[in-house]
């Protein structure tokens, strides 16, 4: 491993989202990858009926395209100290590149506006900075995620996922899936012995970090692990007219690519996403429904997130520019009348709401997204962030009362807040409400390397650190 910089030790702490509503201005700091390697960011201070951007950082991270984005919970809050995130970026150059970035919105008393001919202010944070690579795969980077601050889970195509521990970045434990075999290769495949499509393709950890599913290339099939243990705890294979029903024809790779977990008020769930749909699983690992678009396009990106306290909504991104978001509830399945009498037919999600697509003026692809909840009760909404592929990052804004499931059909929804231009092809997206800014902020953060032990290790129990 090499690093370049000293590294921050905070206290873990469970994430806490700002109190604020749209009668007063929140701040969200976006961040998004590129295919040029570049990541940028860019803060947007949100009002009642627009949305102000500004830039606040870009770093020519990578020597190739970045797959993959990763944040951390901010760091727990001390007196006189500033809030931290980690941030951290994955490439094809094998590479995990990490960063501090600042929790608190950008205050024109720490932070001035340089001056520039671009359209877009600059608001420079000087405590947003890089902190050093990670060298530990040997092939592309597929996936990243904080479970919480004292941890950093990597999955690459070598096949393996490893589990990092953030107060010294060391690898704990590494977990590999096995070389998937040779079916069905073309005859004029110029491949090489052992150079079949392999790796991670995406993973998903339960909220209890207890447990994490994984889908890899050339796989017909997800691998369930043992995080307590580091060892793998089952196989479970896509049954084939299941797979039928999104799509995948007999010559198709029927390989997962993305994982998911979420919960209805019926209990936990995952999700397994494939090129043109979804399957939703119950926690016995049997099928429970399908997501398949009313109009099949290709998915990007897939993802639950929280509607009520005991309620979640599965939301899909896709090729014509929809964000697309569906009920999995069992009351709210439904079967294709042709396909009763077919024992292994399943029934399909109900689609709740529709944001973006072509009625609205946006037929390109969303790369990404991100939904962040703001205000409680009665006055609770969300931001929503989504990227396209030709650099536009824009951002809509929901009513909680736009997701409940209703009679007939689905709705359109959102309403566009602004949009940002960034002149970079954008492959990932991640954001966050920051916290008000404090005046008072230490720019010299020399002492930042302390770390209360007992705080930092408290939630981080649960995920194995013996070797595999």
């Amino acid at each position: 491993m090499f690093f370049t910089h000293n590294f921050e030790f905070i206290p873990s702490s469970s994430p806490t989202s700002p109190e604020s509503d749209f009668k007063t201005s929140i701040t969200i700091q976006l961040v998004a990858g590129s295919y040029d390697g570049v990541i940028h960011g860019v803060t947007a201070k949100i009002l009642p009926k627009t949305a102000e951007f500004a830039d606040t950082f870009l770093y020519t991270a990578h020597n190739a395209a970045i797959r993959c984005l990763a944040l951390s919970p901010p760091s727990a809050p001390i007196p006189n100290k500033t809030r931290k995130i980690y941030l951290a970026s994955g490439s094809t150059d094998e590479r995990i590149h990490l960063y501090h970035l600042s929790a608190h919105a950008p205050s024109k008393t720490t932070v001035p506006t340089i001056p520039n001919i671009t359209q877009n202010p600059i608001i420079e944070n000087p405590q947003n900075r890089e902190l050093g690579a990670l060298l530990h795969h040997s092939s592309a980077i597929t996936a990243l995620y904080f479970p919480n601050r004292g941890k950093l889970l990597s999955s690459a195509e070598d096949r393996q996922i490893s589990i990092i521990r953030t107060r010294d970045w060391n690898v704990l434990c590494s977990v590999k899936s096995p070389v998937p075999k040779q079916i069905g290769r073309p005859s004029g495949d110029t491949a090489p012995v052992g150079g079949t499509p392999s790796g991670i393709n995406d993973f998903a950890v339960h909220p209890s970090m207890k447990l994490m599913i994984s889908v890899s290339k050339g796989e017909k099939c997800m691998r369930l692990w043992n995080l307590v243990t580091g060892k793998k705890a089952g196989v479970l294979n896509f049954d084939k007219s299941q797979t039928a029903q999104l799509g995948n024809g007999k010559y198709s790779s029927r390989e997962g690519r993305k994982a998911v977990w979420g919960s209805t008020e019926e209990g936990d769930e995952f999700c397994v996403g494939f090129e043109r749909g979804l399957i939703v699983y119950g926690m016995d690992s049997r099928p429970r429904c399908i997501v398949l678009p009313q109009t099949r396009t290709k998915i990007h990106q897939v993802d639950y997130f929280e509607v009520s306290t005991d309620d979640m909504a599965l939301t899909v991104s896709t090729e014509d520019g929809r964000l697309i978001f569906y009920s999995t509830k069992s009351d709210d399945l439904s079967v294709c009348p042709d396909d009763e009498k077919n024992k292994n037919t399943l029934p399909f999600a109900k689609q709740i709401a529709q944001l973006g697509g072509e009625t609205v003026g946006l037929t390109g692809r969303i790369k990404d997204f991100s939904i962040l909840p703001v205000g409680e009760g009665s006055m609770k909404s969300f931001i929503i962030a989504t990227a396209g592929s030709n650099g536009d990052l824009r951002l809509w804004r929901i009513q909680q009362n736009d997701l409940k499931s209703q009679t007939g059909p689905s709705k359109q929804i959102g309403t566009v807040l602004g949009s940002y231009m960034t002149n970079n092809r954008i492959t990932c997206l991640k954001a966050f409400i920051m916290f008000p800014s404090e005046d008072n902020e230490d720019e010299d953060d020399e002492d930042e390397d302390e770390i209360d032990q007992e705080n930092y290790s408290s939630d981080s129990s649960n995920i194995s650190s013996n070797s595999d």
